[in-house]
């Protein structure tokens, strides 16, 4: 059997890396055309927030702010916290720890 060559090798490491960039997607990417904030902007508030790891997301309607906003799960100090920002204005709205019912 021949070696991979380099020119394969990049193009299936490729095909890898965008599958799996795939598989992190999140729920609510139909509204993301109402946001003035982005997800990687977002994303960077909440670990600013929290110091923590995000390990789950979304972007939902929902009471509070402008009624548009990005949800977090976030794993800091050992403990999941949900975290809120607007996705108009990149306010944090929420930061608590995850209560025993999450939503």
């Amino acid at each position: 059997m021949k070696p991979m060559t380099s020119k394969f090798a990049i193009a299936l490491g490729g095909t890898i890396i965008a599958g799996t960039a795939a598989a992190m997607a999140y729920s609510g990417q139909n509204l993301e055309r109402y946001a003035h904030v982005s997800l990687k902007q977002a994303e960077a508030i909440a670990i600013r927030a929290t110091h923590g790891r995000i390990v789950d997301e979304e972007l939902e309607k929902e009471a509070g702010g402008t009624g548009l906003r990005y949800s977090f799960g976030v794993i800091a100090s050992g403990h999941k916290r949900e975290v809120g920002v607007d996705a108009k204005t990149g306010k944090v709205l929420e930061n608590m720890k995850e209560g025993a019912n999450p939503d």
